[in-house]
């Protein structure tokens, strides 16, 4: 019986040492503040400043992705030519838009076979546009070989 009241003491003892009373207030202070700068923010009505400055298109090609997780996913233009494919060197993010995209038409109940719009935008960047389900990406951010994978598909 004396072992078993010695190993409820050091748990009782361990599990309020795991975590430092300092930090779980600091992480609730943290948490509060940042719902109070959001809600300053909405209450102002202070202008979203996060969100890229719209730029036209003045290039644009259509593209499908088919492919799968474990053989990579292929990218055909609209003539049917192969134009790339995930498993080439440094164009697994084609990998990463595919899956996005497959998920956005699984939602929505689309074919998943149908093409997609690669653009370039005046101020230079690149980005997929799906029409059949009003899903967009921006690639910016995602590093120079991701958006390589997908600018010299545009060139």
């Amino acid at each position: 019986m004396s072992t078993t009241n010695s190993l409820a003491s050091q748990m009782k003892h361990r599990d309020r040492d795991m975590v430092p009373a300092f930090l779980v207030k600091a992480m609730f202070t943290l948490m509060l503040a940042a719902v109070a700068l959001v809600g300053y923010a909405r209450l102002t009505d202070r202008p979203v400043t996060s969100q890229v400055a719209h730029s036209n298109i003045v290039q644009e090609r259509a593209i499908t992705l088919i492919g799968t997780r474990s053989d990579g996913v292929q990218v055909y233009g609209s003539d049917g030519s192969k134009l790339a494919h995930s498993k080439d060197e440094k164009a697994g993010f084609i990998d990463v838009i595919w899956l996005s995209v497959n998920r956005e038409r699984l939602v929505q109940d689309v074919p998943s076979n149908a093409p997609v719009r690669l653009v370039r935008r005046a101020n230079g960047h690149v980005a997929v546009i799906d029409d059949t389900t009003g899903w967009k990406i921006e690639l910016i951010g995602y590093g120079q070989d991701n958006v390589a994978a997908f600018a010299k598909l545009i060139d």
